[in-house]
């Protein structure tokens, strides 16, 4: 694991965040697996709330889909793992209420809750899934 995923992990789990993350998968009955860099994929994620295929908590990607099928999107895994660095740099679970903050700005402002929000953009909104501004604009979206 190279330096920056150690810190990462060590200081998601001295602030808590991945313990919430861990807490969160076993409530959801996911399986857990080592992932990457440090990270932990929960498979199987079925929980409605939030909506999202893949979304992080600590150095936990929880996934409705398959390990494997998280794996095989570089991209997307990437960007979970940003922001899993994310929850370290916000000394982990005031990540939580910032980010729902810059979401709802995003979407009262936007209409979606990433094209706005500074964590999505900073994680990369098209590695993410989301499109970016760039292609909402020129879908006729107003900027």
């Amino acid at each position: 694991m190279r330096a920056g995923s150690r810190a990462r992990a060590v200081l998601n789990t001295l602030n808590l965040s991945t313990l919430l993350g861990l807490g969160l998968a076993v409530a959801a009955r996911t399986r857990l697996r080592r992932g990457p860099g440090g990270l932990f994929v929960a498979e199987g994620y079925t929980p409605r709330l939030p909506a999202a295929g893949a979304f992080t908590v600590g150095n936990v990607v929880l996934t409705r889909g398959s390990a494997a099928q998280l794996l095989a999107q570089p991209e997307l895994l990437a960007h979970e793992a940003r922001h899993a660095t994310q929850y370290a740099a916000c000394l982990g679970l005031p990540f939580l209420p910032l980010y729902f903050a810059a979401a709802l700005v995003s979407l009262a402002s936007r209409g979606d809750p990433a094209s706005l929000n500074p964590f999505e953009r900073l994680a990369g909104l098209e590695d993410g899934g989301y499109r970016s501004l760039r292609n909402r604009q020129g879908e006729g979206t107003a900027p």
